[in-house]
């Protein structure tokens, strides 16, 4: 009875003083990661950007087919490719903005 008596508060001291260490740990890791994905931000912005220009292209060049064909719906593919491409540079803008 003794013994429960001495181990319960040494084993309450222990876990006291390990989750102190496990909180500065904590802090650290949570630091390393938000520097480690802010990182990525850049290369991510720009090969959006990229992948907005190749859309863009192949926007463009499909449009220009409908056009020398002379398909009467060429207005609407050369919204819905422009609006493509102006999505994703908004968005790409946008969530760099708001993350950091």
């Amino acid at each position: 009875m003794r013994k429960n008596k001495i181990l319960l508060p040494a084993a309450f001291l222990f876990a006291a003083i390990s989750s102190a260490f496990a909180q500065g740990n904590g802090i650290a890791g949570i630091t390393e990661a938000t520097n480690m994905v802010t990182s990525y931000f850049d290369p991510g912005t720009k090969l959006v950007y990229a992948v907005g220009a190749v859309v863009g292209l192949i926007g463009g060049i499909k449009v220009y087919n409908k056009f020398s064909s002379g398909d009467p719906d060429t207005s609407k593919t050369a919204a819905s490719w422009f609006g493509a491409c102006i999505f994703l540079i908004v968005a790409a803008t946008i969530l760099r903005s708001f993350f950091l």
